[in-house]
């Protein structure tokens, strides 16, 4: 009767031990691995134009960090040790070093912490230190610090990856100027026989905006109740939440362009396929915009009606809606304004409105046309961002 509490103590034990010896490990090496490939990509661009992540062996690589680890490991709290919060105490030099030679042994701690009762790896059982939880932090300057200086170089070789990476060239912008020249002269001349048809075409994006805002509240409220974690927290209730928390989080993940170009597949291009677009993006959006604000007010008029017997639709009507009516306006508001900023966007990919005839002449090159929908776009989302911009300060 005895056997299955201590089974259930080696078990959290274990569990324990893999967490505090075994995860910063894997950690540390992943950190010191990245670094071996950012500087190797760094190296073989600034060197050879050209990108390598292998540019080192790999072979080589296993060789050096493992070593760089464990070296770290005994005399510096890591990375892995930082997000575990536990640090090596403090030990003679010959225990760390004895710690460190030790420390590649690192996965047999799933096998030691079964029987060590206090779940060590070999490397603690051999030098005699052992991992304990910080329990005062204490500040030192990065610079005087292991990983202060890792951290650095991590970070300078990330930057030289993303310089490879994106081919950040300067000069290109001093070599190229005169391919630009058509186009400078394009702005300087633009075509104003084409401004009736930019203002119909604006009109079109704003109508966009504004079908795509309209039709996404009514969905948006109803289901910001569903998915507000103070409201549904019933057997049934909460998987609802869940569900439509993920569907949100799945949903806004896809960029708007990405909708677009879908119900530019499914109802062919135009506008109708663009204000598809904005809806989907839009009621998710202000689902999770509504479902915060529902999280974030007073409870105490809610306890108050409930405690006088009144049911569910009248604590929503009388305590809940006067707290978010005005937040609710507001966040409307805002997302109009990202709706017809939007709009231009879904456009250039068979969305409609004023961006798709602005990418076909910016395709056909045609500057003097794209410059005059260009400065009507600039113009039409000042004058929204400012009147926005009021209306919210009214509403606050």
């Amino acid at each position: 009767m005895n056997i299955l509490p201590a089974l259930q103590e080696a078990l959290v034990r274990w569990v324990k031990s893999l967490r505090v010896r075994v995860l910063p490990a894997l950690l540390d090496l992943g950190t010191l691995g990245y670094l071996w490939a950012a500087v190797s990509a760094s190296y073989s661009y600034f060197r050879f134009g050209r990108i390598q992540y292998s540019f080192f062996p790999w072979t080589t690589m296993f060789f050096v960090i493992v070593p760089v680890a464990a070296l770290w490991s005994a005399w510096d709290q890591t990375v892995g040790l930082k997000v575990v919060n536990h640090e090596l105490k403090e030990g003679a030099t010959s225990q760390r070093l004895l710690y460190a030679l030790a420390w590649p042994l690192f996965p047999l701690a799933a096998v030691t912490a079964l029987f060590d009762p206090k779940g060590r790896s070999p490397a603690e059982l051999l030098s005699g230190l052992t991992l304990s939880e910080v329990a005062l932090v204490v500040y030192r300057p990065w610079h005087r610090t292991v990983t202060g200086w890792l951290t650095l170089l991590v970070a300078l070789g990330t930057l030289g990856v993303a310089v490879g990476a994106t081919r950040i060239e300067p000069s290109r912008l001093i070599t190229g100027f005169e391919k630009t020249v058509k186009f400078w002269r394009a702005i300087a001349s633009p075509r104003w026989d084409l401004l009736g048809l930019g203002l119909k075409l604006l009109g079109e994006t704003l109508f966009m905006a504004i079908m795509a805002t309209a039709f996404a509240v009514p969905f948006a409220v109803i289901l910001s109740f569903l998915a507000a974690r103070n409201l549904m927290r019933g057997r049934i209730a909460r998987p609802i939440y869940t569900v439509l928390r993920m569907i949100g989080s799945f949903t806004r993940s896809v960029d708007a362009i990405i909708w677009a170009i879908i119900f530019a597949v499914w109802v062919g291009t135009g506008s109708f396929a663009g204000v598809l677009a904005l809806l989907v993006h839009s009621i998710v959006d202000l689902m999770k915009l509504y479902a915060e604000q529902l999280e974030a007010i007073d409870p105490g008029p809610v306890e108050a009606l409930t405690a006088t017997g009144a049911n569910r639709l009248q604590v929503i009507r009388y305590a809940i809606v006067p707290q978010i009516i005005n937040p609710y306006i507001s966040f409307t508001i805002y997302r109009w304004d990202i709706n017809v900023r939007m709009a231009t966007v879904v456009g250039m990919v068979g969305g409609g409105g004023i961006g798709f005839r602005l990418i076909q002449y910016l395709r056909g090159w045609a500057f003097q046309e794209a410059t005059v929908l260009t400065l009507l776009i600039i113009l039409m989302v000042w004058l929204l961002d400012w009147a926005s911009a009021r209306l919210r300060e009214k509403l606050a």
